[in-house]
């Protein structure tokens, strides 16, 4: 089924809030379902079968009457995926694309996780996931990450798996340029699924490595909220028994015999699935596929894979939880329901439908929020999946401290609002154009849909059930719906919301003296409150205008250049302007911007800095000419493009995209923002609303504390790095601001613009003689300024006491002058990826010290010169001493003695398939032509010979600039320990 932007389905399209605080190891799943029950599995000659006999290859909207006609029955499989099953029950779906060039998605999905667990495995489903990475009958040891790595694989992006209740999910992203290194990625997925060794010796080792995941996952105030919010959706349910993390007494114990058991039940081959998208030959991997997995064991006698459900209540759940370190005040009302697959034309009716309502109800409870007395920071609502058996519609807010009854009356009187009067026939319709112009985007960018999101695709389709038809179909199937959807259908979402039928109100806060919070009574109340009280309809003030009434004349082209060396078409307009283009076609759609000029708040002094650092957002949120930014958001309903004007330190400028259809308008907003910028009352207040909240109580965050300690130590007490602080708010002058906004945007005269994407340069031309070449030009001579202090020198070493959990979080960073050098840019770069993966191996693999170590570099040329390189790991408390030295050992070690060539070859590899992977990238592109703007002693033809200096790389020259850069006396080190500490 289409996925939607930022990776959701459109069961849960524009899903746009975090729940519950959810961990990765609470993914929410649907019950496990081909197709549909009606789909019948073969077993014709080859040990291969079609699962679904229902595949078609639709273009046309012919085709989806058939579906409409009959809208019981299951919807087709798109015709590129081949789906089919072995005779062991092992499924498959492969599909060969081209985004990114020689890539593959692999997965195995196995239909088991936590759930599954009997009471002396609690955590070993997720722990089985962990040991797949140590050692199997192919691959001893780290062997699998070593490999794969010697490959252009990393370890987190491109290999990586997770755990959840009901599945397991393993994930290898490959390069397919050379037939062997698939056919051993292969191997990997056979001998997870049946041959991975479980060697004592490795389990003992990993136990250090889960415990610190659970630290970092559960230790803190979003763990301990968590745990209490989910038995009010769970009750007295599986769910609430099997956390995916586990029991710490039976990860720290369990012996050999207890992973053995779980993996032998539940890893089988008719519990599986096998998904591979890419640049391949679809035979090919085929044949692996069916060489490879038809020969799994299968048990004799397989258990039957149980399901499990969630209680129905028939009473409101009501829930209020403090913490001393939760920063904020959530206010949640949320109605759980039954899942429902979307196999059929009339489940995907029901879910448009379902995305229309909620779609309606978030830009009334946004147009709340930029009100100045808005009785909420911002409000949320949606629908979505919560684990298999369940779903859940969420209607909240978050508010200042204090404000959760509140909150909670407003946003309850708007869905009431909703559900008594409807919604208008012009909301209906701009609602519509919105997503009828998404899919439109999606089928034109149909040829240019990552692997990666088939892959999920596919795995939503094997767990939940969920229909696949493809794009095409998916868009010829919305066109031929949306018009038939009316204010009716809609109002029969709103009625559902009614009732206490699994129910719950649920209010998190700050654990203050002087934060109050409502008791279960008084939220009950408030809810007895809103149901007893007239509500008048909802108006739609309608905005039937164009957005620039008047064109301006072009003016003329000054000077024109062909870069044709990286196909870009330099032109500067009459008033100064320089415009970069360089036309892609890695994107049918996509257009990118960047604008920028010299100065930024490096211009105004210290005591203005919250104000001109402010403002730019305060603007994008206040309309343009005219028009407000309700007013415009209405205007624009159905345009894909963004454009955010921004001051930065060095520089003020512009960001965004468009669609190619859309450049016209996006050209005649950026214009706008230069000539008739706004700064509105409402958005200034909303802005210093939602800042507060987000500063008043960030202090008890105890990641806080060392974030703070950490920029003072490297940056100074300087109001220009850092949280700001939040007395700062009061400063704010929106009338100053509005005049450090214009007079940066006053002189147009040394901006660049640059674009790249899909586009005609002719035509893009037009558009900047238009609406770039008439924006104003002074020819002021101006700069930036450089208004940092110097890097601190000698050692910074400071221990930061705060918080309750036995959790430690370290900082280390050396820093330090260089020559920004392309070659030294370069260096670090592969200084950064090989001490990685030696921390890695020591800290994670070797000591079981922590979980996810990371190193971290930057080389900066403005407005000085430095670098900054840097590792940070967390751990117990009790072992921060001893990972701190291995830390350092390890440093002195690649100073001492150096680092292999493997080693350094495959950090080098890793490096060359990610930019192959960004030179057909529309963003990257804009970046690296960004950069050479800001700094045009650059060379920007260097681009072109990236991988020379890379490749140029020795062991020898990173053993150098360890000694160089990474100095026993320079560096800063801030160490979080838990408040129960300092007296120690």
């Amino acid at each position: 089924m289409l996925l939607f932007p930022g990776g959701t389905t459109l069961r849960k399209y524009h899903l746009l809030f975090s729940l519950f605080l959810f961990t990765s190891l609470l993914v929410a799943c649907q019950p496990i379902q081909l197709l549909s029950p009606e789909a019948t599995v073969a077993a014709p000659e080859d040990n291969a079968g079609s699962v679904d006999s229902n595949s078609v290859d639709v273009d046309s909207a012919a085709a989806v009457e058939s579906y409409l006609d009959a809208v019981d029955s299951p919807l087709p499989v798109d015709s590129k995926v081949r789906l089919a099953q072995l005779e062991n029950g092992l499924v498959y779906y492969i599909r060969q694309n081209n985004e990114p060039e020689a890539r593959a998605e692999l997965r195995l999905v196995v239909n088991a996780g936590s759930l599954l667990e009997e009471d002396d495995q609690k955590g070993l489903a997720h722990f089985l996931e962990h040991m797949m990475f140590n050692g199997t009958e192919r691959f001893a040891g780290q062997e699998i990450v070593s490999f794969l790595e010697s490959i252009g694989v990393e370890f987190g992006p491109d290999l990586n798996a997770y755990t959840s209740y009901d599945e397991t999910v393993y994930i290898l992203r490959i390069p397919t340029d050379d037939p062997a290194l698939v056919e051993t990625a292969f191997d990997i997925l056979e001998d997870w699924a049946a041959y991975a060794t479980l060697d004592p010796e490795e389990i003992e080792k990993e136990r250090g490595v889960v415990v610190e995941e659970w630290r970092i996952r559960s230790q803190n105030a979003g763990g301990r909220i968590r745990d209490k919010i989910l038995p009010v959706f769970f009750g007295d349910s599986r769910y609430n028994e099997r956390m995916p993390i586990g029991d710490m007494e039976v990860v720290k114990n369990a012996p050999r015999e207890a992973f053995t058991r779980f993996y032998k039940k539940w890893y089988r081959p008719d519990l599986m699935a096998v998904i591979a998208i890419g640049d391949f030959d679809v035979d090919q991997v085929e044949k692996l596929i069916k060489e490879r997995f038809s020969t799994l064991p299968q048990p004799e006698d397989p258990a039957p894979r149980p399901t499990f459900d969630i209680a129905s209540d028939d009473e409101t759940r009501y829930l209020v939880v403090t913490d001393p370190e939760n920063p904020t005040t959530l206010v949640r009302l949320s109605y759980v329901v039954d899942s429902q697959p979307i196999i059929t034309a009339d489940d995907y009716r029901n879910q448009i439908i379902s995305n229309l309502f909620y779609s309606i109800l978030r830009f009334r409870l946004d147009e709340i929020t930029r009100q100045a007395d808005a009785p909420f920071v911002s409000a949320f609502a949606g629908e979505g999946s919560l684990v298999r058996p369940a779903g859940i519609a969420t209607f909240g807010a978050q508010v200042q401290d204090g404000g959760a009854a509140a909150g909670l009356e407003a946003v309850l009187t708007e869905v009431e609002r909703a559900r008594r009067h409807g919604v208008t026939n012009t909301e209906l319709e701009r609602a519509k154009t919105e997503l009828l112009s998404f899919y439109e985007e999606a089928n034109a960018e149909r040829e240019n849909t990552n692997s990666e999101s088939y892959a999920d695709e596919y795995i939503r389709h094997y767990l939940e059930g969920d229909t696949i038809p493809g794009i095409e179909f998916e868009y010829a199937l919305v066109k031929a719906l949306l018009p038939e959807i009316s204010l009716d259908d809609l109002a029969a979402v709103g009625a559902e919301l009614v009732g206490e039928a699994n129910r719950s109100v649920i209010v998190t806060a700050p654990e203050k003296e002087d934060v109050p919070v409502p008791t279960e009574e008084e939220l009950a109340a408030i809810i007895d409150k809103v149901m007893a009280t007239e509500l008048d309809a909802y108006v739609d003030e309608v905005v039937d205008s164009e957005l620039m009434a008047q064109i301006p004349a072009p003016v003329e082209v000054l000077s024109e250049r062909e870069i044709e060396e990286l196909g870009i078409t330099e032109i500067v307009l009459a008033n100064g302007i320089r415009v970069l283009m360089k036309p892609t076609d890695f994107k049918d759609e996509e257009v990118v911007f960047r604008a920028l000029s010299p100065g930024g708040t490096s211009l105004v002094e210290d005591a203005e800095f919250a104000t001109a650092d402010a403002i730019a957002s305060i603007v994008a949120e206040s309309g343009v000419g005219e028009f407000d930014q309700t007013e415009l958001l209405k205007l624009l309903a159905g345009k894909n493009l963004s454009v955010s004007p921004y001051i930065d330190e060095l520089w003020e400028g512009f960001s965004g995209s468009a669609t190619t259809e859309d450049l016209e308008t996006l050209f005649q907003l950026i214009h706008l923002y230069v000539v008739a910028p706004r700064a509105d009352e409402d958005a200034f207040e909303t802005y210093r609303s939602q800042m507060r909240a987000q500063l008043e109580n960030r202090s008890l965050n105890p990641f806080a504390a060392l974030q703070d300690a950490l920029f003072d130590a490297i940056f100074g007490e300087t109001v220009r790095r850092g949280a700001l602080p939040i007395e700062e708010l009061d400063t704010l002058d929106l009338a100053r601001g509005f005049e450090i906004y214009q007079d940066r945007f006053a002189d147009l005269s040394d901006f660049t613009f640059i674009f790249v994407g899909s586009f005609d340069v002719n035509e893009l031309t037009m558009l900047a003689q238009t609406y770039l070449g008439t924006l104003p030009a002074q020819e002021r001579e101006e700069t930036w300024r450089d208004v940092l202090q110097e890097l601190p020198t000698g050692i910074i070493d400071e221990a930061v006491y705060q918080g309750q959990d036995e959790q430690s979080i370290v900082q280390l960073v050396y820093n330090g002058p260089i020559d920004a050098t392309p070659e030294n840019r370069v260096l670090f770069r592969v200084l950064e990826g090989v001490l990685d993966a030696i921390i890695r191996d020591e800290l994670r693999e070797e000591l079981g010290g922590t979980y996810s170590p990371s190193v971290f570099s930057s080389v900066r040329k403005l407005p000085d010169e430095i670098y900054l390189f840097g590792v940070s790991f967390g751990s117990d408390p009790e072992r921060v001493d001893e990972l701190k030295e291995a830390v350092f050992a390890k440093i002195s070690e690649l100073q001492n003695d150096g680092v292999s060539a493997e080693r350094v070859d495959a950090v080098k590899e890793q490096i060359f398939r990610t930019r192959e992977e960004q030179f057909e990238d529309n963003n990257f592109w804009a970046a690296v032509l960004e950069f050479y703007v800001e700094n045009p002693d650059e060379e920007m033809l260097d681009i072109l010979t990236y991988n020379n200096r890379v490749d140029a790389v020795t062991p020898e020259a990173l053993q150098q600039a360890a000694v160089e850069y990474l100095l026993d006396d320079r560096y800063v080190q801030i160490t979080l320990f838990p408040e129960a500490y300092a007296e120690e």
